[in-house]
């Protein structure tokens, strides 16, 4: 069997060692990158590789030009919001848990709603709620943005026998968010499944998200039941690889 070789070329394998480090906190927020000179002998290439492989990295939002001064890692880190957070049903006069999570990480979310529809899902939506082909179910497309900045896709599919005659079905907020509005209608969320895949962005998602280059992103398929295992709520969330992480806290009883 012949051996296995990375033959992309030479600026992208650059670009990915550095970028690498930059995701492990090797190169922190805010810290110079090394001068071409050095990365030159480092890497042993030209300086045209190297200003080819930075220049990747800036178009992805990796690093920045600063006049005058150098190559900087760029000042903030992804972003990681607990996953499981958002799922609870808010409060007595809280506002949508994401919102809450954001604050925690001196953001400002806010929710824009792109389109509620009564439509036909996807396959892998039609199966997950249990439908027939052809059923029809409640859509609510949305963007989550963090600072006005573009930062999720999201579209939310119900069954109608849940969404009829509820705000699922009317394009405005939904005071504490779905989980709030599915709890009061007698379907309290009691556990979710999600199923996380990376790939590259479609005209839709690259447009939507202001996406820089063609960077990939996360996709997390989320299937929420109800009690008696009963899927009330599937949601596709879909957010760019190169500013966000999934992060999971999960309790272990391993008694």
């Amino acid at each position: 069997m012949a051996k296995h070789t990375d033959t992309r070329p030479a600026h992208h394998r650059i670009a990915a060692q550095i970028r690498s480090e930059i995701m492990s906190g090797d190169l922190a927020a805010g810290q110079q990158l090394p001068i071409t000179q050095d990365l030159v002998t480092q890497y042993g290439v030209s300086s045209q590789t190297i200003q080819r492989a930075l220049g990747l990295l800036k178009a992805e939002g990796y690093i920045v030009g600063r006049s005058g001064r150098g190559v900087f890692v760029r000042d903030s880190p992804q972003q990681a919001f607990d996953s499981v957070a958002t799922m609870p049903p808010a409060r007595d006069g809280e506002p949508y848990v994401w919102i809450k999570e954001a604050a925690k990480q001196s953001k400002v979310g806010t929710n824009k709603i792109l389109r509620v529809a009564e439509v036909v899902p996807p396959t892998q939506v039609r199966d997950a709620l249990g439908l027939e082909p052809g059923e029809t179910v409640a859509m609510r497309e949305r963007l989550l943005l963090l600072d006005e900045d573009p930062a999720e896709l999201v579209w939310s599919y119900y069954p109608m026998d849940i969404a009829q005659g509820t705000a699922l079905l009317e394009r405005k907020k939904i005071k504490g968010g779905s989980p709030t509005l599915l709890a009061d209608k007698g379907y309290p969320p009691r556990e979710m499944v999600d199923r996380v895949s990376c790939r590259p962005p479609t005209e839709e998602e690259f447009v939507g998200l202001e996406l820089p280059t063609e960077v990939p992103v996360l996709r997390t398929f989320r299937v929420v039941y109800s009690d008696n295992a009963k899927p009330i709520e599937v949601t596709v969330m879909v957010k760019a690889a190169h500013l966000h992480e999934l992060l999971y806290r999960v309790p272990l009883d391993l008694d």
